[in-house]
């Protein structure tokens, strides 16, 4: 409530303003000269006085001049009359001189009374008279007319809430941001990403006046608004302002900014400053900041405080703290334990806890235990256990099923999910569809996936003759992208056909590179085709090298080069064994001409 009309919130705080331990001679002259005026029988002088006594918390010596001031009619005098008596205890008094001051005009015995009534529950009549205070100008009535009609779902509340926030109330600054910043989150989920070009961006106007408001309130020390501020501005990617919105917060006591700080610390590289904002963070109870210090602890290897953390967290109510505790548990592996932690957040519905523990129970054979949790995980937005789901259905012969859980992980960007609906599409001939998952998942990062896609654009690429003498060599076609990418993430078979195309394009150097690269991590086509272009740029010897290392993993075209450039060595005995080989491995017109070459030999040795 106010004292003599300013904006004074004794009722809101509990306190009054004390004097200062040494005495401002001004002051006190002032006061002086108001006592004076008042035994005189000056009725402002009384008021004043009044005022300042009750400031002072002298209410014996205040309530006499206020009642001395309210029976010559002061208005102020009746308002700090009503806070006099609501500190003493005796409320409906208060309200009857508040009622007295506020028909007479004041706007902040009106905030007072409607107050009053709300604490008594008659809404109706706090209405009415915070409406009263509010029309006329009363911050303090327009912020708590907004909390009325907000807490009944009234739309006018954001009006009232606004214009206290014009008035520089930080409450209200702070709250009509939080509604301006729902308003643009609901509005997100609804528009397109991209509006279309002239398109106004209703979503981003509500966005930017949402920053605005929490601006001003952060500016006036609102320590939420510091942290919502913070957070907009990192998400932006403006690190350096967001950590010292966080730093402000925090020092205020915001838990979640000190959690907030040490993760910017963190991703900066100054790890030992973020355990600082995260232990500042734990200890107040914020169960985010105790799982980062358990993550940190655990990845230095100090397990057990790690745990301790973890367990902080979980008493915090921070669920996280019993899934981090089933992972730390099934690390070390006490699966019994895990089992333990991970169905305590499953329970408490930790959707990638049910995944876990799910994976835990196929691990342990219990496909029948696992499925209902990743089917609860999966229902709950899990993308790992919608995929798990689809390798379980997969595994029991349900292609159908398989491809179901397969699809709603993929069009949740699960690369692995979309990797195996593409190939699925690609057995059923449909092109399109395949070429679509694939995509998503080579650009996901899938070196499989962006060499199958290779594949189908391939199959659709007309055929080229050989580089006529004297023309530049053809571009790189997008298919060969998409085997180049795979590629270089050591797709053997990937490697290989790069190998074969740079062939193509008359590039020797680029083709061995590749066949070379391939050969080495183990591909037998890669050593075969090696050895072709070594033998034909004249390293036979070498040529021979790779046909062997190929033919001796199980390439029947190898062991046929081998016994032919044997055979024309004069090396029968050799070449013989070499034939027998490619018998053995075909395909069968390699293996029917390796027969042929074999008798031709014995034919040879036998004459």
């Amino acid at each position: 409530m106010d004292v003599m009309g300013d904006k004074a919130t004794l009722l809101e705080t509990g306190r009054f303003v004390q004097p200062a331990d040494r005495e401002d001679p001004g002051a006190a002259a002032e006061e002086m000269r108001h006592r004076l005026a008042a035994e005189a029988g000056d009725v402002d002088a009384m008021s004043v006085l009044g005022s300042l006594l009750l400031r002072r918390g002298d209410l014996d010596g205040a309530e006499s001049l206020l009642r001395a001031a309210t029976a010559e009619g002061d208005r102020a005098a009746a308002n700090n009359l009503g806070v006099l008596l609501h500190q003493r205890g005796y409320a409906d008094e208060a309200a009857g001189w508040w009622r007295v001051a506020a028909v007479a005009g004041s706007a902040a015995a009106a905030h007072a009374l409607g107050r009053h009534h709300r604490e008594r529950g008659d809404e109706p009549a706090a209405e009415y008279w915070l409406r009263q205070s509010a029309e006329q100008g009363h911050t303090l009535g327009a912020y708590a007319l907004a909390d009325l009609l907000e807490h009944r779902g009234d739309v006018g509340a954001e009006r009232w809430m606004r214009t206290a926030a014009e008035r520089g109330h930080r409450e209200a600054a702070y709250r009509l941001a939080r509604t301006l910043d729902r308003r643009a989150t609901t509005e997100r989920g609804e528009r397109p990403a991209c509006p279309a070009p002239g398109e106004d961006d209703g979503t981003r106007s509500a966005a930017d006046e949402a920053e605005q408001w929490y601006r001003q309130a952060a500016a006036r020390g609102h320590r939420r608004a510091a942290l919502h501020l913070g957070a907009i501005l990192e998400r932006r990617g403006e690190l350096k302002e967001a950590g010292r919105w966080y730093l402000n917060s925090a020092k205020d006591g915001e838990a979640r900014a000190a959690c907030a700080l040490g993760f910017l610390l963190r991703d900066a590289g100054d790890e030992e400053s973020a355990a600082v904002w995260w232990l500042k963070a734990a200890q107040d109870g914020d169960g985010n900041a105790a799982n980062a210090l358990g993550a940190l602890h655990a990845e230095r290897g100090e397990t057990q405080t790690a745990e301790r953390w973890y367990r902080a967290a979980m008493d915090a109510g921070d669920v996280n703290g019993a899934y981090n505790l089933g992972l730390l548990c099934a690390e070390q592996g006490r699966t019994a334990q895990a089992d333990q932690w991970y169905r305590r957040a499953a329970y408490a519905g930790h959707r990638e806890a049910a995944n876990a523990l799910a994976v835990l129970l196929l691990q342990g054979g219990d496909a029948a235990g696992a499925e209902p949790w990743f089917s609860k995980a999966a229902e709950a937005g899990s993308v790992d256990a919608a995929f798990n789901l689809g390798i379980l259905y997969a595994s029991r012969d349900d292609e159908a099923s398989a491809l179901r859980w397969y699809e709603r992980a993929a069009a949740a960007g699960h690369t692995d999910a979309a990797l195996q609906v593409g190939t699925a599409r690609l057995r059923e001939g449909d092109d399109q569809e395949a070429e679509r998952h694939l995509r998503c998942a080579a650009g996901g990062g899938s070196a499989e996936a962006a060499y199958r896609l290779g594949t189908v654009l391939d199959a659709r690429r007309p055929s080229a003759g050989p580089p006529v003498l004297g023309e530049p060599a053809a571009e790189k076609t997008e298919c060969e992208e998409w085997y180049e990418r795979a590629a270089e993430q050591g797709h053997r078979r990937a490697q290989v056909r790069v190998g074969m195309l740079a062939a193509g394009r008359g590039d020797v150097v680029e083709a061995a590179r590749w066949y070379r690269l391939a050969a080495e991590a183990g591909s037998r086509n890669g050593a075969f085709n090696l050895g072709l272009l070594l033998a034909r740029e004249g390293s036979e010897p070498e040529a021979a090298l790779w046909w062997t290392r190929a033919a001796d993993a199980g390439h029947g075209r190898a062991a046929l080069r081998l016994a032919l450039l044997y055979a024309r060595r004069g090396q029968l005995t050799q070449g013989q064994r070499w034939a027998a080989r490619a018998v053995e491995l075909g395909p069968a017109e390699v293996a029917e001409r390796a027969a042929r070459l074999r008798e031709a030999l014995q034919q040879e040795l036998s004459a």
